[in-house]
């Protein structure tokens, strides 16, 4: 008898829902990223349980990412894609005024996006921002390392 253990599906939410949330706000928005919270325990549930029950938070992460992108995708909503304008800044992100810099993460395109919310927010190696993004660490390293940089090319409100 488990006593009063949770079961493993609950005990993951519990676990991850911070991350999943944090990770859905950055990549689409904070209206958008409530349903897409949702669509991703749901399919998580259905899929359960995970290949590797020693990495949940990534799988968890990967599915919240792939419903993001085709939450950008039916919105119609452009995603950058392109070259970001250059316009000199500052190399000190943290001066930005939180909701401009929220507003900048979310024009890069989706795999920097995704990158630099992993790494810089969930505090994710690249080993793990790779597995979430389904890709290579170098791949996840260069992501994240243009995000940054695209970032610093933005103009964004201080």
């Amino acid at each position: 008898m488990q006593g009063d253990a949770p079961p493993p599906f609950q005990a993951s939410y519990v676990a991850h829902r911070g991350a999943v949330l944090r990770l859905l706000v950055g990549m689409i928005g904070p209206q958008e990223a409530e349903d897409c919270f949702s669509e991703t325990f749901l399919k998580a549930l259905r899929a359960w349980p995970p290949a590797d029950r020693e990495r949940v938070e990534a799988w968890l992460l990967s599915i919240a990412h792939r419903t993001a992108l085709d939450a950008l995708r039916r919105s119609g909503r452009e995603v950058a894609t392109g070259d970001v304008p250059e316009v000199a800044v500052e190399d000190d992100l943290a001066s930005l005024d939180a909701t401009a810099l929220w507003d900048a993460v979310r024009r890069l395109p989706p795999k920097q996006r995704g990158a630099v919310m992993l790494r810089s927010v969930l505090d994710m190696s690249h080993a793990q921002v790779a597995a979430v993004l389904e890709c290579n660490e170098v791949a996840a390293r260069r992501s994240y390392a243009d995000g940054i940089a695209a970032l610093r090319g933005m103009e964004v409100t201080r």
